[in-house]
């Protein structure tokens, strides 16, 4: 089951979505999920809801409430039409660093302020450009977020770039689970070692794995790269990583 709320921010007002399993009773741990750069749609309410099953109370918001509310792609409609993707990729530019540290203020406020999430660590998780933003959350609250995770991560270590994730790994505590496509190139070889050594210099509990034949975009059912095999071996990494991390 899932519900819609509204979460105040610096910078608005986030649409976000509550998922929790049907028979839930009681408290339950908290996972944060951020969506690809498609946003919300029917496939990561459906990823939501899978990992809610799981055990989990699912904060999903909206990465673009500066911009839409709701569902941004029409039906019918994706990142791989040029005039979809050039809205998205003008509404993913504002998502600085500083815009998300924002945003992480006001999630953690909103689970504060719901009662369906127990008391303690967090885990979240990210897909393409969103495997930063999980890394990002868990650095800049390491005292809060004990999991992050990222699949089909996008551009984590690009180390010319200031702004780069592999910039801030140093600052997590927490336990940290990447899954690469190997044929992706938005996150070729030397950025997977570079984020490595990262995380490895910083001495964070890390598991990095390149899931063989898959491509970007594998978890995404709605996408010609969905990956079966390794959408189901996703879930397992990250269930494992969850209960490890949470309980």
């Amino acid at each position: 089951m899932h519900r819609a709320i509204e979460i105040p921010s610096a910078d608005g007002v986030i649409d976000a979505h509550i998922h929790t399993p049907d028979n839930a009773t009681g408290l339950l741990p908290g996972v944060v999920l951020f969506t690809d750069i498609g946003g919300l749609r029917p496939c990561y309410h459906e990823k939501a809801q899978t990992i809610a099953d799981g055990g989990y109370a699912v904060l999903m918001p909206n990465i673009y409430y500066r911009d839409s509310v709701g569902r941004v792609v029409p039906e019918g409609r994706s990142f791989r039409d040029e005039d979809v993707r050039e809205i998205l990729l003008g509404y993913a530019g504002k998502l600085t660093p500083e815009a998300q540290a924002r945003d992480f203020e006001a999630l953690l406020a909103g689970i504060d302020d719901e009662t369906v999430f127990a008391d303690g660590p967090l885990g979240v998780t990210g897909y393409c450009m969103t495997g930063g933003f999980a890394l990002r959350m868990a650095a800049s609250h390491p005292d809060r977020i004990a999991a992050a995770a990222g699949f089909h991560s996008a551009r984590l270590a690009d180390t010319e770039n200031p702004d780069s994730p592999v910039h801030i790994v140093h600052s997590i505590r927490g336990q940290v689970y990447l899954g690469h496509a190997d044929r992706d190139e938005l996150m070729p070889p030397e950025q997977v070692g570079a984020m490595d050594q990262a995380l490895a210099t910083a001495g964070v509990h890390f598991t990095t794995e390149l899931y063989k034949g898959a491509a970007h975009g594998y978890t995404a059912t709605d996408a010609p790269s969905y990956d079966a095999t390794a959408d189901a071996r996703h879930y397992r990494q990250l269930f494992r990583l969850l209960a490890d991390a949470l309980g």
